[in-house]
């Protein structure tokens, strides 16, 4: 019953195009996500190419950790991509929300910023708020 499938970018190309395709058979999308993918710049373009629906940066928790944040990785990702939207996944949370909407992805994903929150529904709604405001 997803809307929205996801496929990690370092798959082989043939792995991404059959979900592409089938997806489009399904009425589906797919999304790419970009978790540890050395060079974002030809990848994005690539997975373009492929006409996967988004591509997603997404720093994991390990990297957050040391003060990496997945902006820069947006940017060129929106720089290089024709078709595709861009998405942002990996330590977003109230505090680093007004980053995230100036950076305008096309989809947000929040995991820990609401999941983390001890009235996880009133970070839920915030966070709305927050990005339908921009």
């Amino acid at each position: 019953g997803a809307d929205i499938i996801t496929i990690l970018g370092a798959a082989e190309d043939q792995s991404i195009k059959g979900a592409v395709e089938e997806a489009k058979k399904q009425g589906k999308q797919i999304l790419v996500d970009m978790i540890a993918v050395k060079d974002i710049a030809t990848r994005a373009k690539e997975l373009d190419e492929f006409g996967v629906d988004y591509i997603c940066v997404h720093t994991g928790y390990d990297l957050q950790a040391v003060g990496q944040n997945s902006f820069e990785d947006l940017q060129t990702i929106k720089s290089v991509v024709k078709n595709a939207k861009t998405a942002i996944a990996g330590g977003i949370k109230l505090e680093t929300l007004p980053e995230v909407i100036k950076a305008q992805p096309d989809l947000v994903i929040v995991g820990g910023g609401i999941t983390g929150q001890e009235d996880k529904k009133a970070a839920a709604a915030e966070m709305q708020k927050w990005i339908q405001q921009g």
